[in-house]
């Protein structure tokens, strides 16, 4: 593998940044990985940048509203990370479903992990690593035969106005046993 193609940021810097230090910082690594991209593909569309993701995931390409989504929670625990990562994970989608023939391709396959690798120089993992539980909170307690299952509140609305929920390991039909102490 090459070296990064983007220099990694300065981890004492990124702490000392407030959020819109930290978002326009977002904002500028992806604007350097977009030009990185243009060199190899000078009709690249700008895509346009939103810190309006939930949940689980750290980053999405969505190519219907045509831009690159961020977790803003992920990216305010795990700075260094997510500039290193998530960044060039979805400009490397993003590149791959501008080239001819883009749209067809495995979202991990083999074109996005040759971007990662010989473009970005990083390492072409499908997920991240990241802590979840501020970002996703599931403060609703179902219980199976097996384990105990946290519920966000979209799933607990649906769960009580009557939709049902089984466990996938045991197949028992989950039980709502209130909310966790946090």
């Amino acid at each position: 593998m090459t070296r990064p193609a983007l220099p990694d940021p300065d981890p004492a810097r990124l702490d000392a940044l407030d959020r819109s230090a930290l978002h326009r910082t977002l904002l500028a690594r992806v604007e350097a990985a977009w030009r990185l991209c243009r060199e190899l593909h000078p009709g690249l569309p700008r895509p346009a940048v939103w810190l309006d993701l939930r949940g689980k995931c750290a980053g999405q390409a969505h190519f219907g509203r045509g831009g690159l989504r961020f977790n803003p929670v992920l990216l305010e625990e795990n700075r260094l990370a997510f500039l290193v990562e998530v960044v060039p994970h979805e400009m490397a989608h993003w590149l791959v479903h501008h080239l001819e023939d883009g749209h067809l391709a495995r979202p991990h396959g083999r074109e996005w992990q040759t971007v990662m690798r010989r473009l970005f120089g990083v390492a072409p993992r499908t997920t991240h690593r990241f802590d979840t539980g501020r970002a996703s909170p599931a403060p609703y307690r179902y219980r199976c035969g097996c384990r105990e299952h946290g519920f966000t509140a979209r799933r607990h609305a649906l769960a009580r106005r009557g939709r049902g929920y089984r466990c996938r390991h045991c197949a028992e039909t989950l039980v709502y046993l209130g909310r966790s102490a946090s």
